[in-house]
């Protein structure tokens, strides 16, 4: 290399083959080779790190009735009973009001067949001892109105002869005055005359005859008094009369009143219990109509709860389930508290549901196969066993979409999860180590200004206090 010597080294494969130990430090091949590999994985590493990745909150679930009158309901009996006979068997269609068991009565009240026949007979004789109740309370109404009839009249007919004694009290006392002054002069003759007979002017005859004038005006004068006594005597009675003749009309008429108060309180007791049998009547012939146990909706005899005949079931007791035709169905997810304000109405949902095969990316929507799309419908209010539970439905507005299968069954199990923003894959994982939550999309309740105020308050309250 300097000149120094004549001697040449060898190149290329002769200077390997002349000199061993050149071929000894020679980098091996395979080490290249794994060199390559290695810069080209982690080149690749590198910008696998900055490819997007679409953040997601995930859930198990099942498979449901949106609305609450498609999801599986139980039958019950409106009465207790025995079952008589089965009219359906398990995984039939049934239409809504058809048969499904036949039942007979238990209890010992229900036993008469004639029990209906009887109750109306006594309902009749009910109505028809109201209605004689009704009858006597007219004719004590007659009574009273006749009673203060006859007692008007009879106080108008006491007045009347008050009044006519009174005009004959004013006539004797007037015939009283004329006797006494009769009397007077019959007196006054008669002591005149004895003068005369005394000094012989006058016959003892005329003497008497004045005499006997003086005693006749003397009882006319008795007479006079004692008519005139007996005709007040009489006007006081017939006032007191007039008095009596009234409290005893009305003593009369209270005693009809109270008569007719107590025909119709008599009168309501019926009516109560003419209403109860009645009703009796009435949830007798509706008890009997439950005999007949029937489908409320249309749909698939599910499980029967129940077997046999002649078992006894109970009020209120489940006798089968049934699934109701063409259901709305709904994916039930239940989601982590965290996870919730990251949710809103109408998140687009991936479902992965059992027994359909799939690959699933969770980051990479486009890459994954065999899912189903959904969006969000409800989320729930209140948490369940520390988990939130949402509704999704089908998402209809998808473009190349592919409905729900139709062979899914209501209580089937599904993997979902809500998609949320893109984030590169290094910040995903960055995010993961830290344990922070998701990215809020956009509308959602996390991260709201409402959020935020709470946030600034909380720390303003907490410099106060420092």
């Amino acid at each position: 290399m300097l000149g120094i010597s004549k001697n040449r080294m060898p190149e290329g494969d002769r200077l390997f083959k002349d000199f061993y130990v050149f071929e000894l430090l020679q980098t091996p091949r395979y080490g290249k080779i794994v060199a390559y590999w290695a810069l080209g994985i982690f080149i690749a590493g590198i910008a696998f790190l900055f490819l997007p990745w679409q953040q997601n909150v995930a859930g198990f679930g099942q498979l449901t009735a949106f609305r609450p009158e498609d999801r599986p309901q139980k039958v019950y009996p409106v009465i207790g009973g025995r079952i008589e006979a089965w009219h359906i068997q398990e995984g039939q269609f049934v239409n809504a009001g058809d048969t499904i068991a036949r039942i007979s009565e238990i209890k010992d009240y229900y036993f008469d067949p004639n029990l209906t026949d009887r109750m109306a007979s006594q309902i009749d004789a009910q109505g028809n001892a109201i209605g004689s109740l009704g009858d006597k309370a007219v004719a004590l109404d007659q009574q009273i109105a006749a009673d203060k009839a006859a007692m008007a009249l009879e106080v108008n007919q006491a007045k009347n002869k008050v009044e006519q004694l009174k005009y004959k009290i004013t006539i004797d006392s007037a015939d009283l005055v004329a006797i006494e002054t009769q009397y007077q002069n019959a007196i006054n003759q008669y002591e005149r005359e004895q003068e005369l007979f005394a000094k012989g002017l006058t016959s003892k005859t005329d003497l008497e005859n004045k005499q006997l004038k003086a005693k006749e005006s003397t009882a006319k004068l008795n007479s006079a008094q004692n008519k005139l006594a007996t005709t007040r005597n009489e006007y006081l009675n017939t006032v007191l009369g007039v008095s009596a003749k009234r409290a005893a009309y009305l003593s009369k008429i209270a005693k009809a009143e109270s008569d007719k108060s107590s025909t119709l309180a008599y009168v309501n007791e019926n009516e109560q219990k003419l209403t109860k049998l009645e009703n009796e009547l009435t949830n007798v012939e509706v008890r009997k109509e439950n005999y007949i146990i029937r489908a409320p909706q249309s749909g698939y005899v599910v499980k029967s709860l129940l077997t046999g005949i002649g078992e006894i079931v109970k009020e209120g007791q489940a006798l089968i389930t049934i699934m109701p035709e063409n259901p709305q169905l709904a994916v039930e997810l239940y989601v982590g508290a965290n996870d919730v304000p990251l949710l809103q109405r109408g998140t687009h949902v991936r479902l992965q549901f059992d027994g359909w095969p799939s690959l699933v990316f969770s980051g990479w929507e486009s890459a994954t196969v065999g899912t189903f799309g959904g969006k969000i419908a409800v989320i729930d209010y209140v948490n369940t066993k520390n988990k939130y539970r949402i509704l999704v439905v089908p998402d209809t507005e998808l473009e190349n979409e592919e409905g729900w299968p139709a062979a899914l069954r209501v209580g089937s199990g599904v993997y979902g999860w809500a998609m949320l923003n893109e984030v590169p894959i290094w910040y995903e994982l960055w995010r993961q180590l830290n344990a922070f939550p998701p990215l809020p999309v956009e509308g959602s309740d996390y991260g709201s200004k409402e959020e935020k105020d709470k946030l600034e308050q909380l720390e303003y309250d907490s410099k106060l206090k420092r």
